[in-house]
This record gives C-alpha cells, sequence and structure tokens, in this order.
C-alpha cells in the first residue's frame, strides 16, 4: 500500500495506519513542485541579497550577527548537524522515530522550508526501507524546534551517526555502502531545515494519542467487568442523570458502560448496597473527562503535525523570508502535560477499583483466593498498580512549566515538550500496566459470581482473556500472568 505526500491531511490515525500497516510512500507531484520551487525561490535571494538571511547566510542562535561568506555556506549546515547531535539517554524507540521520519518529510513537503528535493527523497527512502536513525531521549528543551534529536534523525543522511537497519546498528557511512547511496550535500538553510521544527515532540504526542485511545476503550470494557464482579449498581449510569450535566466525554461513557452491560445477569440481581465507591459510580464523569481531554489535546497535535516548524520560513509566493517563532513547541507542550494527567487519572481510578476487589467486601474472598492465609492471592498485584499509580503521579509535573534559557540568552524561553513528549509515553506505558492488573484482578472476581453471568460482551473477553491467563486457585508466580494482561490489551480487539 502507496501514501502520497501531499495536501492532503495527516490524522493521528493516517499516521498510525501508515507507520504500522507497512505503507510505502512516495512524494506527490504538488509536493515536488512546491519544494522545488521554494528551493529555486530561496537560491535566487541568496544571490540577490545584500541584506543577511537568519541560519542561511548568518551563523545560528546568538550567532546570528555573524555572516558566513558564499563557499561556506555548505560546511555551515554540516557544522550545525554535527554540533548539535548531542544525544543522550535511552533510545527512542524504532516506531516513534519513524513518526518523526514521516512528520519531517510531511513538514517539508508545504514548501515553506528551502530545502532540496533530494534531501526529502532521502528521508523517504529510509522510511520505505525502514531505516531507523538511532535517535536519543534525552537532550531537546523544545524551543528552536527539537534540534538535538533531530540531528541525530538527520546525520545519516550525509553518512554520519548511526541508525539501525534490518536489527543491526550501523554508521550513516556503513548505509549508504550497503544502500549504494551517496551522502547527501546540503545546500543552503538545510541542515536548519532539518534540525528546526517539532516531530520529535509531536511524533511522541502522536504515539501517545494512537495508544491513550486505545487504552481508554479498554478502560471502559474492564471497569464495566470490574462493576458486574463488584456485584455493583447500573443506576449511575442512567442517561437522564447525564443529560442534566451533558459533557460529551461523560455523556459517551454512561451509553458506553449501558452497552456493555446489556443483557447481564448480574446487573440485574436486587443490590443490597445503596451506593458504590467513586471509583465505580463515577466512571462516566472520569473516564469521560479523560476522553474530553485527549480529544482536545488530538486536535492541537493534529494542526501541529500538518504545519511547517522550521526556521526561517521561507514564503516565495510573498518573497518573503522571514525569521520567526514557529519552531516553538509551547503550542504542544502544554497540551502533551494535559494529556500525561488526563492519563494518570484512568490509571488511578483503576488502581482503586483494583484495591475494591481484593478487600474482602460484598460476598468476594480476601485477595480474591479461596483459602486466603496460606494463599496470598492477589494481595501484592495491588501493590504494584499502586507503585505504578505513584510513579505516574511523580512523571506528572508538567514540563511546560519549566523554562532555561539557552544560546546565550537569545532563547531564552523554552517549553521543555520534548521532556514532556517522553514522559507522557511513560505516563501511557504504566496506564496500560495498571488496567492490565486490574482486568487480571476483576477476571478472577468474576468467577466468584458463577454460575451467573454478565454480558455477552464482557464474557467474550473474559473467556478470550482465560486463553492466556488462567484462574488462580492456589499462590503462583504472577508476573508471568502480568506480563500476559498486558499482551491481552496491546492485541486483543475490544
Amino acid at each position: 500500500m502507496n501514501h502520497q505526500i501531499s495536501a492532503e491531511h495527516l490524522s493521528i490515525d493516517r499516521v498510525k495506519e501508515i507507520v504500522y500497516n507497512g505503507y510505502k510512500i512516495e512524494l506527490s507531484d504538488d509536493a515536488r513542485q512546491r519544494i522545488v520551487c521554494c528551493r529555486e525561490y530561496l537560491d535566487r535571494k541568496i544571490k540577490e541579497s545584500d541584506v543577511p538571511i537568519y541560519g542561511v547566510t548568518t551563523g545560528f542562535g546568538s550567532l546570528c550577527k555573524i555572516s558566513i561568506d558564499e563557499d561556506q555556506l555548505a560546511q555551515l549546515q554540516i557544522n550545525l548537524m554535527m554540533s548539535h547531535a548531542c544525544g543522550v539517554g535511552n533510545r527512542v524507540r524504532n516506531d516513534i522515530v519513524k513518526m518523526m521520519v514521516l512528520l519531517k518529510i510531511q513538514s517539508l513537503s508545504y514548501g515553506f522550508s528551502g530545502i532540496k528535493l533530494d534531501t526529502v527523497e532521502r528521508l523517504v527512502d529510509f522510511f520505505n526501507n525502514d531505516v531507523y536513525p538511532v535517535v536519543y531521549q534525552q537532550g531537546s528543551v523544545g524551543a528552536s524546534g527539537d534540534l538535538v534529536p533531530l540531528a541525530h534523525l538527520c546525520l545519516p543522511l550525509v553518512g554520519m551517526g548511526h541508525v539501525e537497519y534490518q536489527g543491526e546498528v550501523m554508521t550513516g557511512e556503513e548505509l549508504n555502502k550497503r544502500m549504494g547511496w551517496e551522502p547527501i550535500r546540503l545546500g543552503s538553510k538545510e541542515g536548519l531545515a532539518l534540525l528546526n521544527g517539532t516531530q520529535n515532540m509531536s511524533a511522541h504526542a502522536v504515539w501517545s494519542l494512537i495508544n491513550a485511545k486505545r487504552l481508554i476503550e479498554w478502560a471502559d470494557v474492564i471497569g464495566a467487568m470490574s462493576l458486574e464482579a463488584y456485584d455493583g449498581r447500573k443506576d449511575p449510569f442512567t442517561p437522564a442523570v447525564h443529560i442534566v450535566r451533558p459533557h460529551k466525554g461523560q455523556l459517551a461513557t454512561a451509553n458506553r458502560i449501558n452497552e456493555l452491560l446489556e443483557g447481564s445477569e448480574l446487573i440485574k440481581q436486587p443490590k443490597v448496597n445503596v451506593q458504590d465507591p467513586y471509583s465505580f459510580r463515577c466512571m462516566p464523569q472520569v473516564h469521560g473527562t479523560v476522553k474530553d481531554s485527549t480529544a482536545y489535546v488530538e486536535s492541537v497535535i493534529d494542526t501541529e503535525i500538518n504545519s511547517a516548524t522550521d526556521n526561517p520560513t521561507v514564503c516565495p509566493d510573498e518573497d518573503l523570508i522571514i525569521s520567526a517563532g514557529n519552531f516553538h513547541g509551547e503550542p504542544i507542550a502544554l497540551p502533551i502535560d494535559f494529556l500525561a494527567i488526563a492519563m494518570n487519572e484512568l490509571g488511578s481510578i483503576s488502581e482503586r477499583r483494583t484495591y475494591k476487589l481484593v478487600s474482602g467486601t460484598r460476598d468476594l474472598p480476601n485477595f480474591l483466593v479461596a483459602k486466603p492465609g496460606v494463599n496470598s492471592g492477589f494481595m501484592i498485584p495491588q501493590y504494584t498498580a499502586a507503585a505504578i499509580a505513584n510513579q505516574n503521579k511523580t512523571l506528572c509535573m508538567p514540563s511546560s512549566a519549566d523554562t532555561i534559557p539557552t544560546s546565550q540568552g537569545q532563547e531564552d524561553h523554552v517549553s521543555m515538550g520534548a521532556n514532556a513528549g517522553t514522559k507522557l509515553v511513560n505516563v501511557v506505558e504504566n496506564t496500560e500496566r495498571i488496567l492490565a492488573i486490574e482486568l487480571f484482578n476483576a477476571a478472577q472476581a468474576l468467577e466468584f459470581r458463577r454460575p451467573l453471568k454478565s454480558s455477552p460482551v464482557i464474557e467474550r473477553i473474559h473467556a478470550d482473556f482465560r486463553k492466556v491467563v488462567p484462574f488462580i486457585e492456589d499462590d503462583v508466580v504472577m508476573y508471568p500472568h502480568i506480563a500476559e494482561a498486558v499482551k491481552f490489551l496491546k492485541e486483543e480487539q475490544i
């Protein structure tokens, strides 16, 4: 399957489809034309203009007052890439790197960056051949774009840096030999076009949104199973309750829980308890708010990944080359932090439901085993969920609340959006683990309600889960079952 990079709008779901379904991409004719026209315009302006053009005929950052001779313009771009490749820490995972490549191509294709066509086409080659530049998580302050990670992303274009190809890490030079490629010869402004931009932050946000939306769906299903296992009430999901406070996500969650409970024998049983704890009866309000928050963040990231975010902005039609601030990560840094807080809430309420299931109330045995005492049963999975929930809370300190000046004060306010992005990925992964532990507990607890059955949907998911995770009769080593539960959430279709 192929995807053309053109004026087509690139949604979060479309990125997911392209990256994970093995798509090949190519530049459309109009994208090629825009790239070429912009480059030709920039070359003309360099020859004609006596006025320094930032990053094109000058140095970078606080060195913007230093003019560069024409014979040094290409070396200026190489030096920029080399000097900015200062990443440290863990590697960025390959699927996020692939998103970075895709989003960089998309941004350059609009024809406002002054990039050469062959440079963009080599990035297309990287994507289509599953070449993953080695990029590190730490180093970007998210202001002049993601300078450090994008330097690592693009160094292999000129035969430097490292990539992973077919499971092997090699230098950019070795990759060129393997593929029969000549290193790209950068022209003026190209290094800046490649390094400026928010593609590292954006790719982390896109990955997180893809997985957050999946986990939000699971949270409703797992929460409904827990409600059934806890002998909870259906009243809090009555439509009339939510119509009088009609937040979109709240309404959607109440409707979804009702759908999931349709046909359940358990929910129809007379209830002794007048009220359920908040973690059960407030699912519409909490899960729903997470949905609304995620929808907002998706709308912002959607705009970002369909934008030109390098600097200076080259506008041939207006005869303008303007040094401004489209590289600044603030428009997405705050929403990225917001999504981390939202996903933390999804994990937090899940852990509370797990706690209730093991608490020995409502005719459920202590720690969900028939012989507690000699067996600890499900005592410690809840500890694990609590530990993960605590870590999520510590990760919710907003990176975007901080700024540290860089470049001798020229870049005196930065977004820290890259740190927000890497934290968000951790929070999403942690939330998946917490939900998996709740499912592990809910499936166990549901067995103690037999012979009564839950709804067909929940019983189907329970049966599928039992194919990989058994009912726990006596104490066993638990961590492999938790790992299988996490895998189940990744692979099972709801």
